[in-house]
């Protein structure tokens, strides 16, 4: 019943927060490339750029972070149960590692960088949410950490 109650709820809040700061990150990289070139992009053009972004990339994107982030963590929870380890640490190793395998996955698959906001820098930003979805779920789903549950 853990899983119904605790690690499913946690992990699609986590999946959830960290899909919305991809496509934030993503979408603010791509208007700043545009004003770097000299595009004038107002605030309200940032906003809506933004939140067609996010339904936009939800389906697919969205997808492709939902399943790294599953088998990050369930590979993390077996990692932790084994070496006795229940820090959040590791969860947010886990969802640095799933971005990266998935962004590295996808270009080497397409030969082609298809998120534009994982370009350059943007890279770096897209780990930066993983790591934060990974953190959250540690935080949000500790009791089954510390019980070694999560089926």
């Amino acid at each position: 019943m853990s899983f119904l109650t605790r690690i499913l709820p946690s992990f699609l809040v986590s999946w959830l927060l960290t899909f919305t700061l991809a496509s934030l990150f993503h979408s603010q990289y791509v208007v700043n490339q545009l004003v770097n070139v000299g595009v004038v992009v107002g605030f309200n053009d940032r906003v809506n750029l933004t939140l067609e972004d996010w339904l936009g990339m939800l389906p697919t994107y969205g997808a492709i972070i939902a399943i790294a982030l599953a088998i990050a963590f369930l590979v993390t929870w077996l990692i932790a149960k084994k070496v006795k380890k229940q820090g959040a640490q590791l969860f947010v190793i886990a969802g640095i590692v799933a971005f990266a395998t998935a962004l590295i996955a996808i270009e080497s698959i397409m030969n082609i960088t298809i998120i534009a906001g994982a370009r350059g820098c943007g890279f770096y930003m897209q780990l930066l949410a993983g790591a934060v979805g990974g953190y959250v779920f540690a935080k949000l789903s500790n009791g089954c950490h510390s019980k070694n549950e999560l089926i």
